[in-house]
């Protein structure tokens, strides 16, 4: 049975070749609740009072918050064993985690392959059972892309579910704290723990919580499923034949599959990449070499100390996302790229409040294929961004949305999404769950066959 001591064996054996954290705990204590026994591991993007909180950055490389994000004091408070930070791509913004300014993390399902990003740390941490659940973030599919290639599962929560406070912010309106684990059992666990409303967080919702648990357990024979088929007909041959496979499981325990239609899914993607960097250029924008974070030394006057404080301490994406996003919201081209992209986030709402309004849930892949090779998409940035095909309508609309391990695809992870309304975390986590009772994908393990492999 994997229990703390475990863990921590693996991450000493393990994380030279994997590089899933950035910062250990020096003593991960023992506690008694919820959590009580649990390793956890965190996304280097959330603050915690007295450890490093760099978002993977070299604008943040010295940065120690005096205060603590609200999901780590719940966790805290549930006895969960705090064992480290973990790595991503640079202010969550990427799909490989690769863009860390901290070196990369690979898959340890395969150590020539990314863990996907930008949770890609925590991701690989829970894979090579270095803990027993993380928390991610996640702006676009932060959370689920890297649950899928490494063979996990994630949830994003509904938006507002979960407090963003001590949360560095990427985009304001899209980000969201996750659970990641193997299990959709542990990702309830987790959750049940860490959302809930928060005073310190305006965007929270303001309700209790109901019990994820017994909404997991209940029978879900009878439920209706829906799938749009246009989706998947450009998927490769092991992607879709594994995804279908996804498909007929749920059919087998009761589930109704209807063939529903989103008609303007294939906007989402630049629609999110307009809202998302016009959000990080006004977010980014605090980080001016002044109050905190990195500052260049020898500028002549202020401007010239801001702007090599920013060209010193932001990696390329972060700057190629500043300069699009700053564009979108220039004078002239606000109402032409930023306007329009809001227009086409009301209509995918629409689009999805009529598909819940025939269905109780919809599935779609989680990504276009299995983790690709590291280096593969460095130089184009446009494929990298087509990984987040599937899971950026998710934030856009603020649903909730799971990934969980289908049938291999060439022997590497792929996963299964499904979304729901608003506020029905309860209903992913329950199709999750029936779905992992019926079959073992969510029990395989990496290291028992890829221990050996060589970094490319």
């Amino acid at each position: 049975m994997l229990d703390l001591a475990n863990c921590l064996s693996n991450l000493d054996r393990h994380d030279s070749d994997v590089h899933a954290f950035l910062y250990r705990a020096p003593q991960p204590a023992l506690g008694t609740g919820a959590l009580g026994g649990k390793a956890v591991a965190l996304k280097d993007n959330l603050c915690v009072d007295g450890w490093p909180t760099t978002a993977g950055s070299r604008m943040l490389e010295k940065f120690v918050p005096p205060y603590t994000a609200t999901v780590v004091q719940r966790l805290q408070q549930a006895g969960a064993s705090l064992i480290g930070k973990t790595n991503l791509d640079e202010f969550a913004m990427g799909s490989s985690t690769e863009n860390s300014a901290f070196g990369i993390t690979r898959n340890p399902w395969d150590l020539s392959r990314v863990p996907g990003g930008s949770s890609g740390g925590s991701a690989a941490a829970v894979a090579a059972e270095m803990c027993h659940m993380a928390l991610g973030s996640d702006t676009g599919g932060s959370i689920r892309q890297p649950s899928a290639f490494c063979g996990i599962t994630g949830l994003k929560p509904t938006y507002g579910r979960v407090s963003r406070y001590g949360l560095i912010a990427y985009g304001s309106s899209l980000d969201q704290i996750g659970p990641m684990a193997y299990s959709s059992e542990d990702c309830a666990r987790l959750l049940q723990v860490v959302a809930g409303p928060d005073p310190l967080d305006s965007t929270c919702y303001q309700h209790d919580c109901p019990d994820f648990f017994e909404q997991m357990r209940a029978a879900c024979d009878g439920l209706k499923l829906g799938w749009d088929p246009t989706l998947v007909k450009d998927l490769e041959a092991g992607a879709r034949a594994s995804f279908e496979a996804s498909l007929q499981v749920y059919r087998d325990l009761g589930l109704q599959l209807l063939e529903v239609s989103l008609p303007n899914l294939g906007y989402s993607l630049p629609a999110y990449y307009l809202i998302a960097t016009a959000e990080a250029s006004s977010n980014l924008a605090r980080y001016d070499g002044v109050r905190y974070g990195h500052r260049a030394q020898g500028g002549k006057d202020v401007a010239q100390m801001m702007s090599q404080s920013r060209a010193e301490g932001f990696g390329a994406e972060v700057k190629r996302r500043i300069m699009l996003g700053t564009y979108a919201l220039s004078s002239g081209y606000y109402d032409a790229y930023y306007h329009q992209a809001q227009k086409m986030r009301t209509l995918l709402r629409q689009d999805f409040e009529a598909v819940f309004a025939q269905v109780d849930a919809f599935a779609l892949p989680t990504t276009p294929g299995p983790a690709f090779r590291v280096g593969e998409k460095s130089d184009d940035p446009l494929a990298m961004y087509l990984s987040d095909v599937y899971t950026v309508v998710a934030n856009l609309t603020g649903l909730p949305a799971i990934s969980h391990p289908g049938p291999l695809v060439d022997g590497l992870p792929f996963g299964c999404q499904l979304m729901a309304p608003a506020w029905q975390e309860g209903r992913l986590l329950q199709l999750a769950h029936h779905y992992q009772q019926k079959t073992d994908h969510h029990q395989r393990r990496p290291f028992s066959v890829n221990l050996t492999n060589i970094k490319a």
